[in-house]
């Protein structure tokens, strides 16, 4: 019997990020996974300003999935008009259609609150999103009043939700409320801050939750 593939996963970076800084900062994670899951990151359709802290040759662009403001966001702000958001969800879909098949999603902060939405609605039977799963790490609900259909009803997605008990960006209340959401979702928290952990404990609980999708076998 032939060994079945890697899971594959479409990775969505936070606010300010871009595909190639999420590709950087989950080198310890993608190693952990080696052989069992493999990571595909998107870029983000919306470029933001720059600022002194970004990359000085430009190439690589701070990028977000919605704004809460003009060119801005906040994940406690409850924005009236949020902007934005449609594009990067035709984004998504057109990276699982372009680029897969995926088997499920990884996102990070603004990514990982995409990635909600996303599960949202797949549950619903929305087509363009064929994912089995979702591991959501530093994620939060939108409070934007328009976007609050998208917690109208338990999301039938399998879901880890991954949170730091010392996130000073996304505190860990916000990522638990939103794991409530979900049906019966897994959190694994960790005591770190706003990063995506690799460390033994949380490796086993990555392998163990993605266990349950193995490919080819069904679902």
């Amino acid at each position: 019997m032939a060994e079945a593939r890697p899971l594959r996963l479409l990775a969505l970076h936070g606010y300010r990020q871009s595909a190639r800084r999420l590709r950087q900062r989950t080198g310890a994670l993608r190693k952990a996974l080696r052989g069992r899951a493999e990571l595909v990151a998107i870029d983000a359709p919306h470029r933001l300003p720059t600022g002194a802290e970004d990359d000085p040759d430009g190439d690589d662009p701070p990028r977000g999935w919605w704004f809460s403001g003009p060119g801005t966001f906040e994940a406690g702000e409850a924005a009236a008009a949020p902007a934005g958001l449609e594009e990067s969800l035709s984004a998504v879909a057109a990276a699982l259609a372009e680029h897969g098949p995926f088997d499920g999603l990884l996102g990070f902060s603004q990514g990982a609150a995409l990635a909600a939405m996303v599960c949202a609605l797949r549950a619903r039977g929305d087509p363009r999103f064929p994912v089995a799963f979702a591991v959501l790490v530093a994620a939060f609900a939108s409070r934007a009043p328009a976007h609050g259909h998208f917690y109208r009803e338990p999301i039938a997605v399998p879901s880890l939700h991954v949170v730091g008990d010392t996130d000073a960006v996304i505190a860990a209340p916000l990522s638990r409320e939103l794991a409530q959401c979900f049906v019966e979702p897994v959190v694994l928290s960790h005591p770190g801050g706003h990063f995506i952990p690799a460390a033994a404990a949380q490796k086993k609980a990555y392998l163990e939750f993605l266990e349950r999708f193995c490919p080819g076998q069904g679902q």
